[in-house]
């Protein structure tokens, strides 16, 4: 039988966080229909292989590797519904050059999904929360950030975790599990047309645990892994084949903790049940009410015998050891009521605890608090006098518990941290001896603030509790080596949400501080922006050195030995040598005592270009940003002027005029007149 090929199609992955990964290639070939028998080409190596198909049937397939065929594997079904495209998993062949294909009962239609996934010999950026096992993130693992389609969806609140297998062969070392997850990503989005690689965390059989489909671990974004049931379910796949094997211990015990750190986040009892209303598929129908376990298996909610009979078995054992792993912790908190009336707090506990909750206004100031002790949380808050607002709520009962955090209300207003500010920007530790760090809040966080050295050295400066408004703390320069820093802030609110800003200063023994009357210069003795002039505080006698460069030229200033106090330089156009500084983008760089400071500097000598397009109305165009003067029948008009084409006093019938150009810089262009002079 003769093969068609459908589509020839090349996949490249990002960067990691060192160096870009190795392309991803995938080749999608059309078999057709045929009787069922072995149809064997040779093709570009592969290592995994998926299959979508027709008909009622079920294809089967084997590869040719380096010992010769393998033995013949069933393409994996989870929708199990003919006249629609089925598809199987992506399948970890190793390293292979054939395929061959054999269909059994009806199928009418197969198309082949032969990946190359390159060594990735060790997993790179890895990150671990607290009571979380170590993840490999995407950029960890070289996720292709450019394939993805769309933004991430969340789900209000996550309510139970899913149990899948990969269906791949067993037989992958540690260090392939990094290719596997690349190639399941690319088969996932080209191949069967998803948003993004489709389950929330994959766990391989070294128990290696990668973070899977973007949009962050802590939180519940919507998978595509159990159709009718992505929305509010965590979905962890197994990487491997499961229906006979046994996981690996040390898979099993990434899979409890992942499952008690996840579950844990959300405030979810692993040994509970939750009712989940179906979203619609083969197994249940749109609005069927499903009893599950909050851990579950995938065949528990589609018609599939995801993650296989020997996984299955393992569940029960697998809650009971996610039930008992980082205790204590606070289940199913719930909060009913609003603002105007009473509002009601209840909440469990994994053993009796002193708990307290905490109810805070938009701006972070406290406005109510309950206590108790036991293992059963109630608390009734008399609002009836609370004005409406967004309140935050939280349910705390020590540091070893995570804590609850919700909003009563509406949706509280962004967090931002903004107008951060350093002021003065520089100190010596004597003349000033220390600086003011201003900010603004949007609502009440916790607040860090870091000074970061040249070098990227990071040392924290405090961690305080703030209100929403302008807040600010002094900065000391005692201890501070002289240089440039920065002050990084990072908010991060009840809700866990973060927000950061940042802002320069430096610490000099010398120089105090550097600035410039202007970022624009034009120095051509037309009257009009002809100098710029720095200005800076010396603390201390110093060698002092101007210059101005380009990504092309360097031009020096000034070199000279100068005093304590205020100094002042006028640049007029010409270097210390008297080269005239042509025009161009500059950076001044003042250097004393070893440390720079710079700022940003244009000069331009050039006169804008006008031209008059039109007299009725009159109508000008321009090429640049400019300032219109014109003299029409002896009345003085300005305008600023965009770009392009613009009318001035439309309704003026114009007889006599005369109108120049003139830029930021101050630049003029040659007069237009009319009549013609």
């Amino acid at each position: 039988m003769r093969r068609v090929v459908f589509a020839a199609l090349l996949f490249f992955v990002s960067a990691g966080a060192a160096h870009a990964a190795p392309p991803v290639r995938m080749v999608v070939r059309d078999v057709g229909t045929a009787p069922a028998r072995s149809l064997a080409s040779a093709t570009q190596r592969f290592n995994m292989v998926g299959l979508h198909w027709q008909g009622g049937g079920t294809p089967s397939f084997r590869v040719r590797g380096s010992h010769g065929w393998s033995a013949w594997q069933q393409a994996d079904d989870d929708s199990r519904r003919s006249g629609v495209w089925r598809r199987s998993n992506a399948v970890w062949t190793g390293a292979a050059t054939a395929i061959a294909i054999r269909k059994r009962g009806d199928v009418t239609h197969v198309r082949e999904y032969l990946l190359w996934s390159p060594p990735i010999h060790e997993a790179g950026r890895t990150l671990q929360i607290t009571g979380s096992p170590t993840i490999v993130t995407r950029s960890g693992w070289h996720a292709d950030e450019e394939i993805r389609r769309g933004k991430p969806r969340y789900a209000p609140a996550l309510q139970f975790a899913l149990v899948h297998h990969t269906v791949n062969s067993n037989a992958y070392s540690c260090n392939q599990s990094t290719s596997l997850v690349r190639g399941i990503e690319v088969y996932h989005v080209r191949g069967n047309g998803w948003d993004d690689i489709g389950y929330n965390f994959l766990v391989d059989a070294c128990g290696q645990v990668f973070e899977g489909r973007y949009g962050g671990i802590m939180k519940n974004v919507v998978g595509a892994h159990s159709q009718g049931f992505n929305s509010g379910s965590v979905g962890v796949a197994m990487i491997g084949n499961y229906g006979r094997t046994t996981p690996s211990k040390a898979a099993q015990d990434a899979l409890v903790k992942l499952l008690a750190w996840r579950l844990d986040v959300a405030h979810v009892d692993p040994a509970a049940t939750v009712v989940y209303k179906s979203g619609g598929n083969s197994k249940f129908g749109a609005g069927t009410r499903v009893k599950l376990n909050d851990i579950s298996a995938h065949r528990d909610t589609y018609l599939t015998e995801c993650p296989g009979n020997a996984l299955y078995r393992l569940l029960p054992s697998i809650r009971t050891r996610v039930a008992q792993t980082g205790l204590p912790k606070l289940y199913s908190p719930v909060v009913s009521g609003a603002a105007g009336g009473f509002v009601r707090f209840s909440a469990r506990l994994t053993s009796s605890l002193p708990w307290t909750i905490t109810v805070a206004d938009p701006s972070g100031a406290t406005v109510a608090t309950g206590s108790g002790v036991g293992p059963a949380v109630f608390w009734t808050w008399d609002a009836t006098f609370a004005p409406p607002a967004a309140y935050t709520w939280v349910i705390s009962a020590g540091a070893t518990v995570r804590t609850a955090v919700g909003v009563i209300g509406g949706t509280l207003l962004a967090l931002t941290l903004t107008d951060a500010r350093v002021n003065p920007p520089t100190l010596d530790g004597v003349a000033v001896p220390k600086t003011t760090v201003s900010y603004t809040l949007s609502a009440g966080a916790s607040v860090t603030a870091e000074l970061i050295d040249s070098t990227g050295v990071t040392a924290t400066l405090l961690t305080q509790t703030k209100t929403a408004g302008a807040q600010s703390f002094s900065l000391a320069a005692a201890g501070l080596a002289e240089g440039n820093y920065t002050i990084r802030l990072t908010a991060r609110d009840l809700l866990g949400r973060t927000a950061q800003a940042s802002a320069p200063v430096t610490i000099s023994h010398s120089l105090l501080s550097f600035t410039a009357d202007s970022r624009l210069v034009s120095p051509n003795s037309d009257g009009r922006r002809d100098q710029a002039v720095f200005k800076f505080t010396l603390a201390q006698p110093s060698d002092v050195t101007l210059s101005l460069a380009s990504t092309l030229f360097s031009f020096p200033l000034l070199s000279a030995h100068l005093g304590i106090g205020v100094q002042s330089f006028a640049f007029t156009g010409p270097a210390a040598t008297g080269v005239p500084v042509p025009d161009g983008a500059y950076t001044a760089t003042l250097t004393v005592a070893g440390l720079t400071q710079s700022l940003p500097l244009v000069v331009d000598r050039i006169p804008p270009a006008v031209g008059i397009a039109s007299l009725k109305p009159l109508t000008v165009r321009v090429t640049e940003p400019v300032t219109v003067i014109a003299t029409i029948n002896g009345r003085i008009v300005k305008a600023s002027v965009k770009p392009g084409l613009t009318k001035i006093s439309p309704r003026t019938v114009v007889s006599t005029l005369r109108l120049v150009a003139r830029d930021a810089a101050g630049n003029e262009s040659p007069p237009l007149t009319y009549p013609l002079r």
